[in-house]
């Protein structure tokens, strides 16, 4: 779901993403609004922007085709040229309480006074520095933000809870803290780009990417919900998303349908995570084998880079699994039922907007059962999603992250015709 979980291509996407930057200038202009610390913000405050750093500046159209094409992107949507800003906001963590958050705002240069407004969220990433906010440091830019601003959207990329300069350890896969501090990432750009002298508009075209699928999904049902006042919800378009955990990714990854090394990766992160936010065991060492038991729970602290997290960890699930980790990925009870329940319900809902699921053939990372009970979801509540076939594209050898890349090319496309 993420480039840093690509057994044998990470060096190669690490490279090409890189290359994709074409980074132009950081400028070191800040704004900061001087209001209180998070020890002192109520959960009433939500959204509420902290602070905003220019991060690169892609002055010309050309600057930023030359960008995408380089990180193997569609160029040809391309109309303006782009800034980009990490904004620092105010947020709740899992249990309400209060914290702050980053992401990434893309800025088309040139064009109206009140600008359409895209939301995307991103693939799995357990290194906090390679959330959409942080790249930019290591000299590049999110190529799907880079894809979307330059066609003409305002372009908001949340980083997500404890990851990006956020504090703390990351949720992954919580979809209710996910879809929070998206929503309040919104409520964030909105307040900058007043300062601008521009705003945004009403409505939100959703997306995302693998795990930014379910938050997008997760997004969208807010929006329609009229959880904000000022944002509603216009259309919706998530790809290659795990969208049933229980009945379709869990199997496929415990049964080797998937791409072994990912799959020892996303099961150690979703026991690890989740073990902090509903306690599913004691001790490390009752689901995982040793000597990892001693060594995978630290690994996921946001610290750790894809390439020690790959080095750190073994090739196959057998290896990593005890066998009471395997019975309870295979036959989950209690808390880990419940929580299953919760993500597992992002497609449970009838939107009143167009939506598209966008697919890869074979997908090795995101079974593809996920968007078909994902559709099958929607359909259970009335709506007609209609699922985009993809084919079978290839990003540094992988179909799952090809779909990121051919999926933006068409979602940009689709989001600019509607009106």
């Amino acid at each position: 779901m993420e480039p840093t979980y690509q057994a044998g291509r990470l060096r190669t996407v690490r490279r090409r993403l890189n290359a994709g930057a074409a980074l132009v200038g950081l400028a070191a202009a800040t704004v900061t609004t001087g209001v209180a610390s998070a020890d002192t913000v109520h959960p009433g405050d939500r959204g509420r922007l902290v602070s905003a750093d220019q991060r690169t500046v892609l002055a010309t159209k050309e600057d930023v085709a030359a960008a995408l094409g380089a990180a193997e992107y569609d160029a040809s949507t391309v109309r303006f040229g782009v800034d980009t800003y990490r904004l620092v906001y105010r947020t709740v963590d899992p249990s309400g309480r209060p914290v702050t958050a980053s992401g990434l705002l893309a800025l088309f240069r040139g064009g109206g006074h009140e600008l359409r407004t895209v939301s995307f969220t991103h693939g799995t990433t357990s290194y906090r520095s390679d959330a959409p906010s942080s790249t930019v440091e290591a000299g590049f830019v999110s190529s799907p933000a880079l894809a979307y601003a330059s066609a003409g959207f305002a372009t908001v990329a949340p980083d997500y809870i404890g990851l990006g300069s956020g504090p703390g350890p990351h949720p992954w896969m919580d979809v209710p803290s996910e879809t929070t501090a998206s929503l309040d990432m919104l409520r964030a750009a909105r307040a900058f780009v007043s300062s601008t002298g521009r705003t945004l508009g009403h409505d939100v075209l959703v997306t995302g990417f693998s795990q930014g699928a379910s938050a997008a999904m997760g997004l969208a049902r807010t929006l329609q919900a009229g959880e904000d006042r000022w944002f509603r919800l216009r259309a919706v378009a998530p790809v290659s998303g795990a969208y049933d955990f229980r009945h379709a990714e869990l199997p496929a990854l415990l049964d080797g349908s998937l791409e072994p090394k990912s799959s020892v990766l996303y099961s150690a992160y979703l026991l690890v995570a989740w073990n902090r936010l509903h306690h599913l065991y004691d001790s490390p060492g009752e689901v995982f084998q040793a000597p990892y038991d001693r060594t995978i729970e630290a690994l996921f602290d946001g610290s750790h880079t894809g390439q020690q997290l790959f080095a750190g960890t073994p090739d196959t699930i057998d290896a990593l699994l005890t066998p009471h980790g395997f019975e309870m990925m295979r036959h989950p009870t209690g808390r880990l039922a419940g929580a299953l329940r919760v993500a597992d319900s992002t497609c449970d809902w009838a939107p009143r907007v167009p939506v598209r699921l966008y697919v890869a053939d074979a997908d090795e990372q995101a079974a593809n059962a996920n968007t078909e009970h994902c559709e099958a979801g929607l359909r259970s509540h009335g709506v007609d999603a209609t699922v985009v076939d993809l084919g079978t594209p290839d990003f540094a050898g992988s179909r799952h992250l090809g779909s990121n890349v051919a999926g933006t090319a068409a979602i940009v496309r689709w989001f600019s015709r509607l009106p």
